[in-house]
């Protein structure tokens, strides 16, 4: 099958493949979005649940048709640029953060052979165009020429900064146990149950040593999990958006579509590094148990398990109460990244000696 697909992919002609890959690109571009608006209602749903209210009910049966209402009135607001601003770095600002939330999913499988581009270094590559997704935030902060979005900016900075450094160390654990940075192959190497998930590694029959690498991997992926939700400025990490210091960071003086740009970028975020949880520590499109046969398609089992860690985020949001800033920075610089330190060590001598 995979001949046959890579043999006609050989055989047409430039413009056909072109034109072929444009529109993978927007289908997929297309699905994103809508899964976003479906998140965001979701995100409201289980907040007021867990506020014991009915949250959207109104538009549309059971509220389902709000995130649409809403998106179409930011669209048709006025766009307000403040006299004082840089006009087109303001309005570039949320391009950057828009753009850069969508291509890091060029190199994000959801099933086999269901990637845009499976490059080699897919996690080099992730990891690259998140960090670059800042300068949106700055940018934004330094140009509405306010001093609460500017703090709010240089927050934002210096907190993703910090959980990027232990995410780094965390993935490199995973690239390690698969030999691989291509996020297919790190799926692939997760194959034949749960007991063979990166975030748990209870496999005894495969390799006795594994009870040793359990709680590690394990303790890995929660980590993993709470550097998400700082990275993507969730509750309790929102400081850079704490209403009660800086009204609302960043996004104080945007309204209308480019502050849509900006929601819309952040959501885009969360379920990327969603989806990197479910790569690299939950098997990906894989079952929890393999039986031989699959009754489902592997691409529902990804965004099961995706939307659950969404859940997750959700719940966090809704009971957590929010950090101090120096608590934030003690945690990553003082906590995680040592953690991540020696978990790397732990994990380069498992390889070396049992692996």
């Amino acid at each position: 099958m995979n001949a046959h697909i890579t043999g006609f992919w050989n055989e047409v002609s430039p413009a056909v493949w072109f034109g072929l890959k444009l529109a993978q690109v927007l289908a997929f571009v297309i699905v994103l979005a809508l899964l976003v608006a479906a998140l965001v209602l979701a995100d409201r749903k289980i907040w007021a649940a867990a506020q014991m209210r009915k949250g959207p009910n109104v538009v549309g049966a059971f509220g389902l048709l709000q995130t649409i209402a809403d998106a179409l009135k930011f669209f048709f607001k006025e766009i307000i640029i403040p006299d004082g601003s840089s006009k087109f770095l303001f309005i570039l600002a949320p391009v950057i953060t828009l753009i850069m939330a969508f291509l890091a999913w060029a190199v994000i499988p959801v099933a086999p052979g269901w990637v845009i581009s499976d490059i080699n270094i897919g996690v080099l590559y992730v990891l690259a165009i998140s960090s670059l997704g800042v300068y949106g935030i700055i940018i934004g902060g330094w140009a509405s020429n306010s001093k609460y979005p500017f703090m709010g900016a240089l927050r934002s900075a210096a907190q993703m900064i910090s959980y990027e450094v232990s995410i780094g160390f965390i993935i490199l654990t995973v690239v390690m146990l698969a030999g691989s940075m291509n996020l297919t192959e790190i799926v692939e190497a997760q194959a034949g149950g749960f007991w063979n998930w990166h975030m748990f590694r209870i496999n005894v029959m495969k390799n006795p040593w594994n009870i040793l690498l359990f709680p590690v991997m394990f303790y890995m992926g929660v980590l993993f999990f709470i550097s998400a939700l700082a990275e993507t400025n969730r509750p309790p990490f929102d400081l850079p958006e704490a209403e009660s210091e800086l009204v609302a960071g960043y996004q104080v003086e945007y309204s209308s579509t480019p502050f849509l740009m900006y929601f819309f970028g952040e959501y885009v975020n969360i379920m990327l590094l969603c989806s990197m949880m479910t790569i690299l520590f939950l098997g990906g499109w894989y079952a929890p148990f393999d039986i031989g046969v699959q009754f489902l398609p592997p691409v529902f089992w990804f965004f099961l398990k995706t939307a659950f860690l969404f859940f997750l985020f959700a719940m966090v949001k809704a009971i957590v109460p929010r950090y101090r800033y120096d608590q934030l920075m003690r945690l990553g610089w003082k906590v995680f990244l040592p953690i991540s330190l020696a978990s790397i060590t732990c994990v380069a001598a498992w390889v070396t000696f049992f692996g």
